[in-house]
């Protein structure tokens, strides 16, 4: 291995270590952690099993990331047909999406976390096969896959969090060690993994797509066995009446519309960039061990998420995701330089069959700015998340995920379906405008957050209400408003256990907040002492 790959991954890696060690110090140690809530082993063990399940979801996608262009290559196939099959994956989901997101919503998240198994598995098993119409069903089945993993996964969770009682500022705890873990630690695992099944064992370009089924059939058999379902509402209606009420969110709330707008860009920029990094690296033809490389991204997503989940402990996240947006832009612009050219179609596979060695200077300055990027990556993530439970309504929230995926795909596959008639300096340079919108995006978020603020208002799960009467009533100790059922408030207290309360009456979007002394509620819905 060349001593450049080795410097990046451990840098990276000692970086992930110290934003890791200091996250759990600093909340071990926070004088104020009853205002955050404290994890009981009730929390803990619902916590061990989600993470174990999206580890290995996550890992099952992350098996392939590193050999599906090459894969293609290696079949002979040229840039064009490549970004074909690439824009069918992305049209799948843009078409599919939003579908599978409203029967989840309305048949049963667990039920869609099962059919990503399923689906994915048997877009992994069309990977033997060299014939194009094969590999484009696959793509087709990858795409529903995509919208499946990305959208029901952290839809029964925020369900399954809230039914349970649990404290809601624990979510962006779990959040952040979800990306660390299925985002950062699960992908290096799978990089390396896949680099010893083809490099070390020989077994092929495929061993990684059979390793993925493997490992996606074990989680689906711990949600079958663990997991309890959820929907997203008790609405009756149909899948249509479920989509169009995912529109009417959407359409009756801007901070809602923004997020969406900020998902749809960065993502269409993260889902180019996973197209264009091995062309950007490998221009003629130069050797690049695919899971090394990737297992370097994915320690700096590691990181990131690392320092995303320190810094939702310290700050707000609106104070910081502009500069994420900000820097994500910067380190697209470097491969602008390097690639004026259009990518010459015979120029050879990756894979090192062209004998031209390894990659050049302006190859490892590439990979350290992909490194930046990735980084940025994995604070979006868990950021993300959080903004979408605070502000998503939970009866549409699967529906509202993949409404958001419908114009992030179809910029994906925009891009991509020209990408063999530009030079890819034009691509990245699209990537960099997306990203900049991001951040004007997230100021515009900021500033409504900032209003709503000022006239006393607060976001939960969708819903905005006016509590000037609670304003002063907030300690660290007291319990947190966690649900609402019918004409019953549901106290939890700093520890994340249900508290016992009498009835009171229901005020609407108080979810998060915290009240006075127990003992002393009564029947009025302002009066909490």
């Amino acid at each position: 291995m060349d001593a450049f790959y080795l410097i990046v991954f451990l840098s990276l890696a000692c970086f992930a270590l110290i934003f890791e060690v200091r996250q759990q110090v600093h909340f071990q140690s926070r004088d104020d952690e009853a205002s955050v809530g404290r994890p009981s082993n009730q929390f803990k063990a619902f916590r061990t099993n989600y993470l174990w399940v999206y580890s290995l979801m996550m890992a099952g996608d992350w098996l392939q990331g590193p050999y599906i262009y090459a894969l293609y290559e290696h079949y002979g196939y040229q840039v064009k047909d490549i970004g074909r099959l690439f824009i069918f994956g992305f049209g799948s989901s843009m078409v599919f999406g939003t579908v599978v997101g409203a029967m989840a919503d309305k048949y049963g998240r667990r039920n869609a976390c099962l059919l990503y198994v399923v689906t994915y598995s048997l877009s992994c098993l069309t990977k033997h096969f060299r014939q194009y119409w094969i590999l484009l069903m696959g793509r087709l089945l990858g795409g529903v896959s995509t919208s499946l993993l990305f959208s029901t996964f952290e839809s029964w969770l925020v369900a399954e969090h809230q039914s349970q009682g649990f404290s809601p500022a624990l979510l962006s705890d779990i959040f952040s060690k979800s990306v660390f873990l299925g985002g950062g630690l699960m992908a290096i695992l799978s990089g390396l993994l896949g680099d010893f099944l083809v490099a070390g064992l020989c077994l092929g370009a495929t061993a990684p797509f059979d390793a993925a089924i493997l490992v996606m059939m074990t989680g689906g058999l711990i949600v079958a066995s663990t997991w309890s379902e959820n929907y997203g509402g008790e609405s009756t209606g149909s899948l249509t009446e479920q989509f169009l009420g995912g529109l009417k969110a959407i359409g009756e709330d801007r901070k809602v519309m923004l997020l969406g707008a900020m998902q749809a860009l960065f993502e269409a920029s993260m889902y180019t960039f996973v197209f264009l990094w091995t062309p950007a690296l490998s221009p003629h033809g130069e050797k690049i061990p695919h899971g090394i490389v990737f297992a370097c991204f994915m320690t700096a997503c590691m990181a990131g998420s690392a320092l995303a989940g320190l810094l939702m402990q310290r700050y707000r996240i609106e104070n910081f995701m502009v500069a994420v947006f900000v820097l994500s832009a910067a380190s697209m612009a470097v491969p602008l330089f390097f690639h004026l050219r259009v990518r010459d179609n015979d120029a050879g596979s990756s894979l090192g069959e062209s004998g031209m060695g390894g990659i050049d200077t302006s190859g490892k300055m590439q990979l350290m700015s992909f490194c930046l990027f990735e980084g940025c990556v994995g604070m979006f993530w868990p950021a993300m998340m959080s903004m979408r439970a605070r502000f998503v309504p939970e009866e549409y929230r699967s529906t509202v995920i993949n409404i958001f995926r419908m114009p992030l795909n179809f910029l994906v596959c925009l891009m991509l379906f020209k990408v063999s008639s530009f030079p890819l300096s034009v691509i990245f340079g699209f990537c960099l405008v997306f990203l900049l919108v991001c951040a004007l995006c997230q100021l515009s978020l900021n500033y409504l957050v900032s209003m709503a603020e000022v006239g006393g208002a607060t976001y939960s799960n969708g819903i905005a209400s006016s509590l000037p009467a609670l304003n002063g009533l907030r300690h660290a100790s007291s319990p947190i408003i966690s649900s609402t059922k019918q004409s019953e408030v549901v106290l939890t207290s700093p520890e994340g256990q249900l508290v016992p309360s009498n009835t009171v009456q229901v005020v609407p979007g108080v979810i998060g907040h915290r009240v006075g002394h127990v003992g002393r509620t009564t029947r009025s819905s302002t009066s909490f002492h």
